[in-house]
């Protein structure tokens, strides 16, 4: 069973079948809808999508602490193993395997920057991940982006992920309307949305967002998690 832990905003707990603790973007401390000390926060792997930090977050003061082993891409894994971290850099469309757990890097369409340093540096192309579990259990982790076509041709044809974490904020991603078009697209049996309501400029009614994929879907899963709230599948 693996079961997939909301934390506010677009961080998630994954923990896979056999217990490794899988961390996703794991901004933490200064996430106004995560009620969870970051002293808390244990993690064998944390997968970062791109540098901006609302989703970089707490990696770095969570890696120092529980010796986990970081994932993202080229850039910045240079940055993290410049800070002494233990970091694997891939690129889009490679895959790795840690402990039977493969992690195949995937396309987003968004920006990339490390803008949480004094002097903001390039932070490479923003990605999702296709996470598959020791059981076979496909999840894919969006990251930051709108919609665009390769969500039906490569990420829904290709890779046929179970469980999809898509965000519906709007604004600086994909809204309620184009989240469902990207549900449809991509084919889950299950979606979840994220990087919504962490702030008010990304205020969403979760319902909007479900009653969409009811209309044009209603063969798939709409799962509204609560941060702190799992889900088991």
């Amino acid at each position: 069973m693996v079961e997939i832990t909301w934390l506010g905003h677009s961080a998630f707990e994954i923990i896979s079948d056999k217990g490794l603790r899988i961390l996703i973007d794991p901004f933490i401390s200064n996430n106004p809808s995560c009620n969870i000390p970051v002293e808390e926060i244990e993690a064998d792997l944390i997968l970062v999508t791109h540098g901006h930090a609302d989703h970089f977050g707490d990696t770095m003061e969570i890696a120092n602490r529980t010796d986990a082993k970081i994932i993202g891409n080229h850039e910045v894994s240079l940055f993290l193993s410049k800070q002494g971290l233990e970091s694997v850099g891939m690129n889009i469309g490679g895959s790795i395997y840690i402990q039977d757990i493969k992690i195949t890097m995937l396309d987003a369409k968004h920006s990339s920057t490390l803008d949480f340093l004094e002097e903001i540096i390039p932070g490479g192309c923003p990605t999702s991940f296709l996470i598959t579990s020791e059981e076979g259990t496909k999840i894919f982790h969006a990251g930051d982006t709108g919609l665009f076509g390769d969500m039906e041709k490569v990420i829904g044809d290709i890779y046929k992920p179970d469980i999809a974490l898509l965000p519906i904020g709007d604004k600086f991603t994909m809204g309620p309307f184009e989240a469902s078009i990207a549900t449809k697209w991509i084919s889950p049996n299950v979606v979840i949305p994220m990087h919504y309501n962490t702030f008010p400029i990304i205020e969403q009614n979760t319902a909007i967002f479900s009653n969409f994929v009811m209309q044009m879907t209603p063969e798939i899963q709409t799962v509204i998690l609560n941060p702190g709230e799992t889900f088991k599948s």
